[in-house]
């Protein structure tokens, strides 16, 4: 399914976009939170196809000034594809709410298995690894930086494979360029970042080593109660794993592997010069890259379904929510995608 454009009706001068796409999803259970609404898991009306629904609320997003956080988002999931990020596959809208439409995965995200199982084997931790290494080489070679990998941001499968998934902050980058402001997670972010220095996609691999570090230590390299703690930790202190460190059943290849990503220098870091050099490292050097990509390889970890996100008001009653005045609804005309672009009726 191609990206398309569609026009303002009559209707949606009323803040009313018209016609609405007739439900073809029913709502199960919510699966996630998210900044603006819920990630709800969804059947499709026909098919019965599971799919995971980002249900976000328009006002929030008018009010907290984000309507362009949404919007690129779905902008880059429309052309983005991949078998190691979360894909979209329908974007429409109501009179109160944004809808994205994308893969649903059934295991849950990493940080809740980090939080059950407080670390991995070294043999799990690379496999992971190899999976946030491949969603992110076709994110780089697209010339887009996420800037906001965490484990929150990575979901399982249901045979164990872990793909990247919010695309809020990520940024499309022209050849060489840089990015100055410091959006993304406390404790995750590379320092170039935190410090609001230009940063390319050398950050992105920061991450990759911090969440290496997790899975093998149980704990984040930089810690601090505050963004400014966590800066300051990274200031003062070039953390490196030494032999003394590692814990049984780990290698020094790996902790050579984390040490190198979590290069303060983004110059000296493993990536900066591109993501080659991260899969050339000894660590990954003979892993079965091409398997991976086919998903033949057996995931040394596999999570059960996660269970139902607690739904604490998961929804609003639609009629306490204001709705948008015109001029704030026009700025979400083109979010619609796919198939209920041709429902509304109203595309270019």
């Amino acid at each position: 399914m191609g990206s398309c454009t569609c026009k303002a009706s009559a209707a949606e001068e009323l803040s009313l976009p018209s016609p609405l796409p007739k439900p073809r999803y029913s709502q199960q259970f919510p699966i996630g939170k998210g900044s603006f609404g819920q990630v709800w898991k969804a059947l499709h009306s026909k098919s019965s196809q599971a799919y995971a629904m980002k249900q976000m609320g328009k006002r929030a997003i008018v009010d907290k000034k984000n309507v362009s956080v949404v919007l690129n988002e779905r902008k880059l999931l429309a052309a983005l594809k991949h078998p190691f990020l979360v894909n979209l596959h329908e974007a429409y809208q109501d009179q109160f709410y944004l809808y994205l439409i994308m893969d649903y995965l059934p295991g849950g995200d990493l940080r809740r298995q980090l939080v059950q199982k407080k670390t991995f084997t070294e043999g799990e931790t690379r496999f992971l690894i190899a999976c946030l290494v491949a969603g992110l080489e076709y994110l780089h070679v697209n010339n887009v930086v996420h800037r906001d990998i965490k484990p929150e941001n990575l979901v399982f499968d249901s045979k164990g494979y872990l793909k990247i998934t919010d695309l809020g902050i990520s940024r499309r980058l022209k050849s060489k360029e840089q990015v100055n402001d410091a959006s993304g997670t406390p404790g995750y972010m590379a320092p170039e970042a935190i410090c609001r220095l230009p940063h390319g996609k050398a950050a992105d691999f920061f991450a990759v080593g911090v969440i290496a570090y997790e899975c093998m230590t149980g704990k984040r390299p930089y810690r601090g109660k505050s963004r400014s703690e966590i800066k300051d930790a990274m200031v003062a202190q070039q953390v490196q794993l030494k032999k003394k460190d590692i814990p049984e059943g780990w290698s020094l290849e790996a902790a050579d592997f984390i040490n190198k990503c979590l290069q303060r220098k983004p110059e000296f870091r493993l990536g900066s010069n591109g993501p080659h050099e991260v899969k050339n490292h000894a660590w990954l050097r003979n892993f079965q890259w091409k398997k991976l990509l086919e998903e033949t390889l057996e995931a040394p970890f596999c999570p059960s379904e996660a269970e139902r996100a607690e739904d604490r008001a998961s929804r609003e009653a639609e009629d306490t929510l204001k709705p948008l005045r015109s001029e704030e609804n026009q700025a979400f005309a083109g979010f619609w995608y796919g198939e209920a672009c041709n429902q509304a009726n109203n595309c270019m």
